[in-house]
């Protein structure tokens, strides 16, 4: 269907219609004037003849090219449905305070920070990827889209704070990918959620009632842990031992569907959208067809001159 991006260029079709108009006029005036003349035999040496209704097709040729051309500057455009990719994945990464811990070398922090920009670099393009970071609470970094270099640069810039709020991480991040355009789809897209994490939950809703959120949105969630049952950490002055929750992570994992790893490797990490459906929506986008209306202007202007030439040996 064609629509005008700019329909308020439509009134230069005002004075083409004016034209038209005098030349309808203009011919009838002409076959007034016709029958008033007396001299017959002279008429008929000066008039054309046998052209009869040719003698318009050049002039309505002329005035369509007109027509066409006028319409143009309104910048027509035909709506095209390109297709857009929605298949999300979320990553939420632990800044407890326990992730200082240097059981993983060099600590789990960086650990976590290099898988996760080698998983970002292996992801392919046509996913929405975001950023989740928590610690007391959770925080969308990046929302999903598929600048990769603004999720690796909040990665690189992840800071640790206090407390673990595991579930609410997972909230937040079922939050992010329903944010992200329907374009047509139906339904939320398929989506997983990857959560590097190494502690236990100190602070938000609890583990379980985020894997059920997650279960229920068909979401799955993949754990990774990262560090040692001997990790120690300095807080506030005190040595304090902050060994992995295994468990709760794993369950987390197993609940919705999951992957859970106790080490991250790229192989590894490539399980979790290897499993991914694809969601192809579609954004309507104006595909503008002015050259197409240039196109049989000036294949109308052609044909009005050649007719001219041809039955009157005159251009127009």
């Amino acid at each position: 269907m064609i629509r005008f991006l700019q329909p308020w260029w439509l009134l230069a079709v005002l004075p083409v219609f004016a034209l038209a108009a005098f030349y309808v006029w203009r011919q009838l005036h002409r076959r007034a004037y016709a029958m008033r003349f007396t001299n017959v035999d002279l008429l008929r040496t000066v008039a054309p003849k046998g052209l009869g209704w040719r003698r318009h097709v050049p002039a309505t040729a002329f005035l369509l090219c007109l027509l066409v051309l006028a319409t143009a500057l309104a910048r027509p455009a035909v709506d095209t449905k390109e297709p857009l990719e929605r298949a999300t994945v979320m990553l939420a990464i632990d800044v407890s305070l326990s992730m200082q811990a240097d059981d993983v070398a060099p600590n789990r922090l960086e650990a976590a920070q290099e898988a996760a920009k080698q998983f970002v670099s292996e992801l392919p393009e046509s996913y929405n990827l975001g950023l989740v970071s928590f610690a007391k609470a959770a925080n969308v970094l990046v929302p999903p889209g598929k600048d990769r270099d603004a999720v690796t640069s909040a990665i690189d810039g992840l800071v640790l704070a206090e407390a673990t709020a595991t579930g609410e991480a997972v909230f937040t991040c079922l939050e992010a990918i329903r944010s992200v355009p329907a374009d047509g789809a139906a339904g939320i897209p398929p989506a997983r959620i990857v959560l590097l994490s190494d502690g236990f939950r100190t602070s938000g809703r609890a583990v379980e009632e985020a894997a059920a959120a997650a279960q229920a949105a068909n979401v799955p969630v993949s754990t990774i842990a990262f560090g040692t049952d001997t990790g120690q950490v300095d807080i506030g002055g005190q040595l304090q031992r902050v060994p992995v929750d295994r468990m709760a992570l794993a369950e987390l994992a197993e609940t919705t569907e999951g992957y859970f790893y106790e080490a991250a490797s790229v192989s590894e990490l490539k399980q979790v959208y290897q499993d991914m459906g694809s969601s192809i929506g579609f954004r309507t986008e104006p595909r503008e067809v002015t050259q197409w209306y240039a196109g049989v202007a000036l294949l109308l202007a052609l044909c009005a001159g050649a007719f001219s030439l041809l039955w009157s040996s005159r251009m127009l």
